[in-house]
């Protein structure tokens, strides 16, 4: 019997995913919206800036979509 192997990434890829392609709302759209404009403003920050909070650019993901992810 074969057994799935799937890492933390794949995971939160396939959470990723699935938020993304759901059908929404007008208040879903604008979490999503949001989400969206946070991890661009992280991800325009420099390294260092990102080292102070704690962060690193994997890691970006992960932290705008904690809730969803139970993490």
């Amino acid at each position: 019997m074969a057994t799935a192997n799937f890492s933390k990434k794949d995971f939160i890829r396939d959470r990723l995913d699935a938020y993304f392609s759901a059908p929404l709302g007008p208040r879903a759209e604008r979490d999503r919206r949001a989400r969206l404009e946070r991890m661009q403003a992280l991800a325009a920050l420099p390294d260092a800036s990102l080292a102070a909070r704690g962060l690193t650019r994997e890691a970006i993901p992960v932290h705008v979509f904690a809730d969803l992810f139970d993490l």
